[in-house]
């Protein structure tokens, strides 16, 4: 099993960390375009795999694709970060340009590979990939659903005051402040809804804290996080590379699926070794159809802004 992680700057050196860590891939190849950069954050990994009990080999390269032949995975995470006050849609003219060459460089020397896409605004690079490369659609994957559950379920037991292994929860549309979808409806603590345990203006709150909550970190930080995404990250792969058949909330085109065409969105899916493996249908209140439908409008509205 080989991953490359295009992009070694924090999400993608996180990425690679954690994948090495859990030490089912054989190989994890970081691309760069900073010369050196990659090299060291690789050899960096490498004197961790004593210290965590890790086998897996790390190599990173400047620029060159030919090392990532013949990739299982790769994970595009290039582009420029979030400042505090931007918001995803506005890195759209620097990120299209990176994530359409890198696609097309990493399809040239694995063209059977899955790509999973983190460079934002994600969904729209999720779309931009299945218009310009021939991947099937199960093979392009975008990461933002998995992201945004954990920041939900970490709001959860904020709220709930309960430890986080009690908690389920899903955030569905578009990876954006506006976009998203926590299903609140379907949150539980050990199965039972969380609307057993919290009022009504604590449970809005939650969500509207989900919401901006890689707006937060990026006001704290003064640029996007990294460990998080890096682990929801490691997670997608994880399950595609051993066959999991896990579910996640993940950017894929959607054909008709939740009344939606023509457009690529977080919705739960089955990830396997196939990429995708089926698209679940979950039932939503009449509130969450609404705004699902409205976080649709917005992805298509950021669409509309590619050039091809």
């Amino acid at each position: 099993m080989k991953v490359t992680v295009v992009g070694a700057g924090a999400v993608g050196a996180s990425c690679a960390e954690y994948i090495a860590m859990k030490n089912f891939a054989s190989e994890v190849v970081i691309l760069d375009i900073k010369e050196g950069y990659a090299e060291g954050k690789a050899m960096d990994l490498m004197q961790c795999a004593s210290l965590n009990a890790f086998d897996t080999k790390i190599t990173g390269s400047t620029s060159d694709y030919t090392k990532t032949a013949n990739s299982d995975i790769c994970v595009i995470t290039s582009g420029i970060p979030r400042k505090p006050g931007m918001t995803r849609e506005e890195l759209i003219g620097i990120n299209a340009g990176i994530v359409k060459s890198v696609s097309a460089s990493l399809v040239e020397h694995s063209p059977n590979t899955i790509i999973i896409v983190v460079s934002n605004p994600m969904d729209t690079m999720t779309y931009l990939v299945h218009q310009t490369t021939d991947l099937p659609k199960h093979k392009i994957i975008g990461m933002g659903g998995a992201l945004d559950s954990a920041r939900f379920k970490y709001r959860l037991a904020e709220a709930l005051d309960a430890p986080i292994s009690d908690v389920d929860g899903m955030v569905i549309g578009g990876h954006s402040d506006k976009g998203m979808v926590p299903l609140t409806s379907h949150a539980t603590r050990n199965s039972i809804n969380v609307s057993e345990f919290i009022s009504e203006e604590r449970l809005n709150q939650v969500k509207e804290d989900t919401k901006v909550g890689g707006a937060t970190l990026t006001k704290l930080l003064g640029t996007s996080a990294w460990y998080a995404p890096g682990a929801a990250v490691s997670g997608l792969v994880q399950a595609i590379a051993c066959d999991q058949k896990k579910m996640f909330p993940c950017s894929t085109l959607l054909e008709g699926e939740y009344g939606l065409s023509g457009l690529c969105i977080g919705v739960p899916v089955i990830l396997g070794r196939n990429g995708i493996e089926k698209i679940v249908d979950v039932p939503l209140s009449d509130a969450e159809k609404a705004h699902l439908a409205e976080s649709a409008e917005g992805v298509k509205k950021t669409n509309g802004l590619l050039e091809f």
